[in-house]
């Protein structure tokens, strides 16, 4: 089986190719070019590429439109597009966005940065594929004995979340970590042992929609504009589309826990400002276990923060996080174990 990874390079100007071709075929990549937007659509329809480096100003049709077809065509929706342009204003990378592409590349191209973007969107295509065929691989392995099932498949599922450790600067600790805080909460909820050790599996992709959002973003030091917030909430929209259509209950529950983790008791959160028990129960696990969790670790944006700092901040509020915003029965279980998840934090901190 050829395990090349095929990219497709479009650009108007022929040197731009050549240096993109040398760049890739050095590190083993298989590039094929074209010189126009045209072409470009007509080689997607004749075989099947990995990723699409696409250069925005082109004639006729421009990158915007490639971008656009290429989302509307189920054979390439999920193929992983890089804008390639001089453009660096706020309004280009947002049209860039809504067109559909996944991340961008300033010219002139740098290698390395070239190269670790590549790198990146082909693991997360390869996760996509991973749950497209997931009931024929869990088919495939239920043969086997039960405990090896498990966990190869716990493995597997944390060796895929680990794709946002290249675009984001959460951990695989942070990810076994919220599982296990969601098991200990449903398991005080009277959950029986299935439905534990499901929400355990399914909690660890509630942030997989964070590979959508460009690094730029995520990385910020400071505070985001309201544009660059408004972009950082779709990651949720954006990881129950990943996650949709599945007949699995375990990638249906993470489709749940991806979508709504971010709605709040209160009706304040996002996407959909639900409120009360209208929010999943499973999401309402998760809201909780991540604040927690984020409040302790290190963030861009701010330090880790002591156990009994965040203690207070979740049963006391500091204005920016309030006890209204959780579920108040979910909320009475962190305060009756919270010595619990202090030791879970410091037993998984790496």
């Amino acid at each position: 089986m050829d395990e090349t990874k095929h990219i497709l390079a479009v650009d108007d100007e022929e040197r731009n190719l050549k240096l993109i071709d040398v760049i890739l075929k050095n590190k083993g990549y298989s590039c094929e070019n074209a010189k126009s937007g045209e072409e470009a659509i007509n080689l997607l329809a004749q075989r099947p590429f990995d990723l699409v480096l696409l250069d925005i100003m082109m004639p006729h049709m421009d990158g915007y439109e490639v971008c656009r077809r290429i989302r509307e065509n189920p054979a390439t929706r999920k193929l992983p597009v890089v804008l390639v342009t001089s453009l660096s204003d706020r309004i280009a990378k947002i049209r860039g966005l809504e067109a559909g592409a996944n991340d961008f590349l300033s010219k002139p191209v740098d290698s390395t940065e070239l190269l670790l973007r590549c790198q990146n969107l082909m693991k997360v295509k390869e996760y996509e594929d991973f749950l497209e065929n997931h009931n024929l691989r869990l088919a495939e392995e239920v043969r086997k004995k039960t405990r090896e099932v498990k966990e190869s498949y716990r493995d597997t599922i944390l060796r895929l979340t680990n794709v946002s450790e290249f675009k984001d600067e959460e951990t695989t600790a942070h990810i076994r970590r919220v599982g296990i805080y969601c098991r200990e909460m449903a398991k005080r909820l009277g959950w029986g042992d299935e439905e534990v050790e499901l929400i355990e599996l399914a909690s660890l992709m509630h942030d997989i929609g964070k590979v959508g959002i460009p690094s730029e973003i995520l990385l910020k030091r400071g505070r985001l504009t309201d544009v660059e917030f408004a972009l950082m909430r779709t990651h949720a929209e954006i990881g129950a589309k990943i996650l949709s259509g599945s007949s699995s209950n375990l990638i249906q529950m993470s489709e749940r826990i991806a979508a709504y983790h971010h709605e709040r008791w209160d009706d304040s959160g996002y996407p959909g400002g639900l409120r009360g028990e209208k929010i999943p129960i499973e999401a309402r696990i998760m809201n909780l276990a991540d604040q927690y969790d984020a409040l302790r670790s290190v963030r861009p944006y701010k330090p880790g923060f002591s156990h009994e700092k965040a203690h207070k901040i979740l049963t006391e509020g500091d204005g920016r996080t309030i006890p209204g915003h959780f579920d108040p029965v979910l909320l009475d279980i962190f305060k009756e174990n919270h010595q619990l998840f202090e030791s879970i934090y410091d037993e998984t901190e790496r």
